[in-house]
């Protein structure tokens, strides 16, 4: 059995959660009345808690009698912010996504004007060799994840990309002008997921889909590759939901 001390400090703990919860849903200081109501406190006690928050920093009082969210909240954010590995989050749902399709699933972040792969989960199942391995790199417009970085510049910085690159060719496949790669892009942002449909290897197809943080930046691709004979086009939809789970994982509000 807790002592009573122990259930006490629960109590507390729930009842400062409370009101923090409530100062967060206003954008402006909070009367202490309308604290206290909103979080079924007495006034008292909610005047005491608050009190020993802003000792800490969690809470500020602005006028007199009305409170708001510390400074402190944000160090603390910024903190978990860059302690977050998109990696760690996204893995677990990386794996659900190869248990469902069979296939090599990626996760790529990008690097000036390429991507690199930062993590892969792959059975092993297949006979053809599929480039896409941990640490490798490959040309934005090559790639379903490098199309979705190429989107995110908007079309400036695509015309960008294609006068420092000239937009080499990888196979037959492979979109080589400012032009084509606009209408792929175009139909990459109807979509909501992008395709490698053999640029950058003869054989292997892609589909993938960016992976955004809190602020909504995108952050990553989430991709599923394969040989092309067993690329489904229903996947689409399986990775688009990956990637916003992952989304979720890190913070983002889908």
């Amino acid at each position: 059995m807790a002592k009573p001390e122990s259930r006490n400090s629960i109590q507390v703990i729930g009842r400062m959660t409370r009101l923090l919860e409530v100062l967060a849903r206003h954008a402006q200081p909070v009367a202490l009345k309308i604290l206290a109501q909103a979080s079924s406190l007495h006034p008292s006690t909610a005047h005491r808690i608050l009190g020993a928050l802003v000792n800490d920093r969690l809470v500020e009082r602005a006028d007199p009698g009305s409170y708001r969210l510390g400074i402190r909240l944000l160090e603390l954010g910024n903190l978990v912010k860059a302690r977050i590995s998109v990696r760690e989050h996204a893995l677990p749902h990386m794996r659900e996504l190869h248990a469902a399709t069979g296939e090599a699933v990626n996760l790529s972040v990008r690097r000036d004007d390429e991507i690199v792969y930062v993590e892969r989960t792959s059975s092993g199942r297949s006979l053809m060799q599929v480039v896409n391995i941990v640490g490798t790199r490959a040309p934005l417009h090559i790639t379903a994840a490098g199309k979705l970085f190429l989107l995110d510049d908007g079309a400036e910085g695509l015309r960008g990309y294609a006068q420092r690159t000239h937009l080499p060719q990888f196979t037959r496949n492979t979109l080589t002008t400012v032009g084509a790669l606009e209408r792929e892009l175009e139909r990459i942002r109807r979509n909501g997921y992008a395709l490698d449909n053999e640029e950058a290897e003869l054989g292997v197809r892609c589909i993938g889909a960016g992976v955004r943080n809190d602020a909504g930046a995108l952050v990553a691709g989430l991709s599923v590759s394969a040989p092309a004979d067993r690329m489904k086009s229903a996947w689409s939809g399986l990775v688009k939901d990956t990637a916003e789970e992952s989304s979720r994982s890190i913070g983002h509000r889908v």
